[in-house]
């Protein structure tokens, strides 16, 4: 699901664009979701987090609390280097 979720976003902000400032975003946004992808305790726990929120909580602030959380676990797996 990865690759055509790249293509899509590529296509709308970086190939078909004038303008290059949006490369930097682009790449930083991609491979934070590559490092998750390449890591599968990364990736089940985003993944949980997320659907935790999504479709477990009735408590808006506790859905908020895992959508932090996930976004936190996003925010270190940007910041892997290659090859960590």
């Amino acid at each position: 699901m990865l690759l055509p979720d790249f293509d899509v976003h590529w296509k709308r902000y970086v190939s078909d664009a004038y303008d290059i400032s949006t490369v930097p975003a682009f790449m930083a946004r991609w491979w934070g979701e590559y490092a998750i992808a390449r890591d599968p305790q990364f990736d089940a726990r985003v993944t949980g987090l997320e659907r935790r929120a999504a479709y477990e909580c009735t408590d808006p602030a506790e859905a908020k609390a895992l959508l932090e959380e996930a976004s936190d676990v996003r925010h270190v797996a940007a910041r892997t280097e290659p090859g960590q």
